[in-house]
């Protein structure tokens, strides 16, 4: 299925949510999943009340019913996850189950406040690398800097005879061998 992990959405019987993630945190643990299952998250925001003058901040969930997983999707660590307790089953077209695309996960662990960990970074200034994915797919270039705050780099790209600065994340590039 995947071989990198991603993070999956899992349906859950509403209100069930905590308790869906310490029954798969336990599962993981009694069936030796830690290499294939890796984070559980209920997405929860904090919620201003105001109430008789007063400030009260509690948690509320941004998606109740809904449960985080990153995880390496493979026949074992799906049906982990699927026969847990409380969960109905993964969000997806039909039987296969559909990961979260990268960027709205990282939104999503940002809008709870839990930085996901910085990703290390394997590359220099100066270091030839090629575009792997998107618009510049293909397209040679060098590390002009590393933008460690966005988890980006700024490669200048050959194009039309000259260079040209563009961003890209750290999975869009493979350094040139």
């Amino acid at each position: 299925m995947y071989m990198s992990k991603r993070w999956f959405v899992i349906h859950t019987y509403s209100g069930y949510e905590n308790k869906v993630k310490a029954n798969l945190e336990k599962r993981i643990e009694s069936m030796n999943m830690e290499d294939k299952i890796f984070r559980i998250l209920v997405p929860m925001e904090d919620e201003v009340e105001l109430k008789d003058g007063k400030k009260k901040v509690t948690k509320r969930k941004i998606f109740p019913g809904y449960v985080l997983v990153e995880m390496i999707m493979t026949d074992d660590s799906w049906y982990v996850v699927r026969n847990t307790p409380g969960v109905t089953g993964f969000v997806g077209s039909g039987a296969k189950p559909i990961p979260l695309d990268e960027a709205e996960a990282r939104q999503i662990i940002r809008t709870m406040g839990m930085e996901e960990p910085r990703a290390k970074v394997d590359f220099n200034a100066g270091e030839q690398v090629r575009v792997i994915s998107g618009p510049f797919e293909n397209f040679g270039g060098v590390i002009e800097e590393i933008l460690l705050d966005k988890s980006k780099l700024r490669v200048l790209i050959s194009m039309f005879g000259r260079e040209t600065p563009v961003e890209l994340d750290y999975n869009q590039v493979e350094k040139l061998k």
